[in-house]
């Protein structure tokens, strides 16, 4: 009798801060993880970088590990998948395979006045229509153009053909297949700026508003598709690489988010809250944006997004920046101390705000202080702080999606390093009125890239398959009247305001 031998789908998770590789079975387990963190670069102010290749030495290293951690071969793994953080901008020479300058962040803000002038130009409406997107600093066009201007020499590498541009799912891929393949998919290319993503291809107008050449940017795949063979060299076997997709598209489709009006927040850095409009790019007059969905078919799916820029990274200013505590697990206990924040409203727009408000000059502050506030209070306010500016992106989704019709609101699915904080949950549930549900594997951005490889290569049949996998953790109902929560959220935009006219 022939023993069939189990099938593993390795995932990596390429973050803003760290590399992780995570190995999942074929009921969706996590049977191995490695985790390695990398340098942050900070030339000048609002400017962050990352070095390319420490990235690429990093997630090897972790892809190696968890391979001979779980001691399996190499032969057993069926596909490789790739989630990264989106936006951050990398160009390498490929003669050389070695990047011409740092990769520049998604968080960077160093072309805020270059797309000023594009705003000034009359093209955020052609922007929008076409790509979903708002003109911001935030998207991968006009870093390209930074690297290409202000490299010495880039241009003509560029024009005689030699550069590649890739967001870090590219660079890897590129990496991993030896330079065989130059390619993204489509939910990294639409938040390039320069992908019209209702033809589904890179948008001629766009590319030329923003002065990057065609020639340097990859080939657009679905989400499930044939991107490369990873090299024997790395490995010690080749390895397809079948699902790609970046980080906050990956945890939607992890959290088995396929139908209209199902959404997610993923409690990381920032936080970053998807809605799935279905079928229908939903032009949103909240300030939301329109994005690509991960494509596990034929059939485009999109989605509404917004992006809260300070979410865990508030918790992380309390512990290294004031000193207030030692390490971030201690906030909860901290927070929990006290009943309510006193009147204290926290606005953490030390990069500005996000959206819905997308208020690039706004600064941080404290609001509603007296002689009685502690730290405690301020602890407080500070988690309510990822509640008030994630309840209004979900607002902003349900304003906008009710001009499709029939679309419900059906609770919220978290996920995320941040999400295991109770209190923080308990309050998000009760601020929007609605479930907060938490799921068993709160590793969904991995998930959906391990998801999407093993769809490609027939480990599963079809998303039913994965709708029966996922399973809930934990539920929080709201425990407050809508009254209170209405309250809660005028005193946060009241302090929203006051941040922005500082």
């Amino acid at each position: 009798m022939k023993v069939m031998r189990l099938k593993y789908l390795l995932a990596i998770d390429q973050g803003t801060s760290s590399c992780r590789t995570l190995l999942f079975d074929e009921q969706g387990h996590t049977t191995g993880l490695s985790q390695k963190e990398f340098k942050q670069i900070y030339p000048q102010a609002g400017w962050v970088e990352h070095n390319a290749n420490e990235i690429w030495r990093c997630q090897l290293g972790t892809l190696r590990d968890v391979i001979q951690q779980s001691g399996i071969d190499a032969k057993d793994i069926a596909s490789i998948g790739i989630t990264n953080q989106r936006e951050t901008t990398v160009i390498w020479d490929k003669r050389t395979g070695q990047p011409i300058y740092n990769a520049i962040v998604w968080q960077d803000r160093r072309t805020a006045d270059v797309c000023q002038q594009l705003i000034d130009r009359g093209l955020a409406d052609v922007v929008k229509q076409k790509t979903g997107l708002v003109i911001d600093s935030y998207f991968s066009g006009t870093k390209a153009a930074w690297i290409l201007d202000h490299v010495k020499g880039a241009r003509e590498l560029a024009q005689a053909g030699h550069l590649a541009f890739g967001t870090i799912d590219t660079w890897l891929i590129w990496q991993l297949t030896n330079g065989q393949s130059h390619v993204t998919d489509v939910s990294n290319a639409s938040r390039t700026m320069m992908f019209n993503i209702q033809t589904h291809q890179w948008d001629d107008q766009l590319i030329e508003c923003l002065n990057v050449p065609r020639n340097i940017l990859p080939h657009v795949l679905p989400s499930c598709a044939d991107f490369g063979i990873a090299d024997v060299q790395w490995f010690g076997h080749t390895i397809p690489i079948a699902g790609v997709a970046g980080d906050q598209q990956s945890a939607l489709f992890g959290q088995a988010c396929w139908k209209s009006g199902m959404a997610k927040n993923t409690y990381g850095t920032g936080c970053f809250m998807l809605m799935n409009t279905g079928n229908q790019l939903v032009n949103s007059q909240n300030g939301l944006i329109g994005t690509h969905c991960a494509q596990s078919d034929s059939q485009s799916q999109f989605a509404l997004e917004g992006s809260v820029f300070m979410g865990g990274a508030v918790v992380q200013w309390l512990c290294d920046g004031l000193g207030m505590i030692q390490s971030s697990s201690e906030i909860e206990a901290l927070a929990s101390s006290v009943e309510t924040s006193d009147g204290v409203v926290m606005v953490p727009a030390f990069t500005g705000l996000g959206a819905p408000y997308w208020q690039s000059q706004a600064r941080g502050i404290i609001t509603g202080m007296t002689r009685g506030t502690n730290r405690a209070h301020i602890a407080r306010a500070a988690l309510e702080s990822i509640v008030f500016q994630s309840a209004a992106l979900y607002f902003a989704m349900m304003k906008d999606v009710a001009q499709l019709g029939n679309i419900q609101a059906q609770g919220l699915r978290v996920d995320g390093g941040a999400c295991v904080n109770n209190l923080l949950m308990q309050m998000q549930a009760d601020v929007l009125g609605l479930p907060v549900i938490r799921p068993s594997v709160i590793e969904t951005t991995a998930l959906g890239a391990a998801y999407l490889a093993g769809l490609q290569v027939g480990i599963f049949a079809n998303t039913q398959d994965l709708t029966a996998q996922w399973k809930i953790e934990r539920i929080f109902e709201p425990k407050i009247s809508r009254d209170q929560a209405h309250s809660m959220m005028f005193a946060w935009e009241h302090a929203v305001r006051q941040a922005v006219t500082l």
